[in-house]
């Protein structure tokens, strides 16, 4: 036989149907991660940091002269946590804030809103304020108010991490 009557069988190269798998795999990973990880992201932060941006931009500078206010006070405010406790301690040049009535806290996740909780802490002492509630373990946010009477005095917020009990 010669080589001219040898019949080859011919190859089938890239067509447009492996060209269309090709794509079609590109894109659906594509799309899959986008949609897995938008479903993570609209359960885990609620997206809501004010309910109305410009109301909020209107009241910012007085929030700043608010704050300034509270800091030329001498008011100082310490948080510390243990496992089923929250301890703040209030003090006024280094020297126990005894003037208090109430303190009030607002704890919060940094991400999502379904475990925040509205708190008021008990008097345990000159200047001393505490919660006996175990906080879930993990990243929080307190916004701490203090009072004397209806009149605010001090605000502090601070962002903490709650240990789990071993």
């Amino acid at each position: 036989m010669s080589t001219a009557t040898k019949q080859r069988s011919p190859k089938r190269g890239f067509t447009g149907w492996h060209m269309v798998a090709v794509m079609s795999l590109f894109f659906g990973t594509i799309i899959s991660v986008n949609l897995v990880m938008a479903w993570n992201a609209s359960r885990s932060w609620s997206g809501l940091v004010v309910e109305n941006t410009y109301v909020a931009s209107q009241r910012f500078n007085g929030k700043v002269a608010e704050g300034r206010a509270f800091e030329a006070s001498g008011i100082r405010g310490q948080l510390t946590t243990e496992p089923g406790a929250i301890r703040y301690v209030l003090t006024r040049n280094g020297e126990p804030e005894r003037k208090i009535d109430k303190v009030i806290a607002v704890l919060k996740r940094p991400v999502e809103e379904h475990e925040d909780l509205r708190v008021e802490l008990h008097p345990r002492g000159e200047g001393a304020f505490v919660l006996n509630q175990e906080l879930k373990p993990g990243q929080w946010i307190a916004a701490v108010t203090a009072m004397v009477g209806d009149a605010v005095v001090h605000r502090h917020t601070i962002r903490f991490i709650a240990e789990g009990r071993d």
